[in-house]
């Protein structure tokens, strides 16, 4: 296995390191808020003292969104997130540490048996809180969610940007971003993703997000899209 020859932060992304290895080959990376703790089976790097964790873009489509430009990494230290289909962890442990140990990630998933690993990672990060619920049903854990600084979305369901704009409405603050995480194949598998994507894009402009940028996951995910907005309280 090649050996790191540095570690730096990202020029461009805030809480994204790069990792040059000596095959000249440079990986994405968090900064282990667990040290010595794995999620999803990727490496860990050490660097000057700090462990860091390598960010797959095959596994996680926030990675690969930003392998393919976005135009910004919106998550802050101490941020508190809204997180739609949390699955088993694998973007939520990046977010986690991206938020650190004074944010807060609310992650919600709707599958017990998801939910069950999830929470194993949960047990280790501290500034992760389960929430066993259904994403289309905002207020039946709106007593335990606090206004957020953001939602990140991953829900493969139809309707996908109604569900988040729901969530909005109750939990995002004036000026909040959204990360929404498309799947044209869940919403709709007789339409072109390209048609699917505009579709949900106007139903986020109508609800009051403005698009700040869309790209496509391809290689890593195909017929995805990861739409950035801002949202602006009516």
């Amino acid at each position: 296995m090649s050996q790191v020859t540095g570690i730096k932060p990202h020029e461009k992304y805030y809480g994204v390191y790069v990792v040059e290895l000596e095959d000249g080959s440079i990986r994405l990376a968090t900064k282990n808020l667990v040290p010595g703790h794995r999620v999803y089976g990727e490496r860990l790097f050490k660097w000057e003292g700090v462990e860091y964790r390598e960010w797959n873009m095959y596994r996680s489509k926030l990675a690969g969104a930003l392998a393919n430009g976005l135009a910004e990494q919106p998550i802050r230290e101490k941020h508190r997130i809204l997180y739609l289909g949390a699955a088993t962890g694998t973007t939520a442990s990046h977010v986690s540490d991206i938020v650190g140990e004074n944010g807060r990630v609310y992650a919600v998933e709707f599958a017990p048996r998801v939910m069950r690993e999830f929470i194993l990672v949960a047990d280790t990060r501290k500034n992760l809180y389960p929430i066993l619920a259904d994403a289309r049903k905002p207020r039946e854990y709106r007593h335990v969610v606090e206004m957020v600084d953001g939602i990140y979305a991953d829900v493969a369901q139809p309707e996908q940007a109604a569900i988040v704009a729901d969530n909005a409405d109750y939990f995002l603050k004036d000026g909040g971003f959204l990360l929404l995480a498309i799947k044209a194949r869940s919403i709709d598998v007789t339409k072109e993703p390209s048609e699917v994507y505009r579709r949900e894009i106007n139903t986020l402009k109508e609800r009051g997000f403005e698009i700040v940028d869309v790209v496509h996951l391809e290689p890593y995910d195909k017929d995805h899209a990861m739409v950035y907005a801002r949202y602006k309280r009516k």
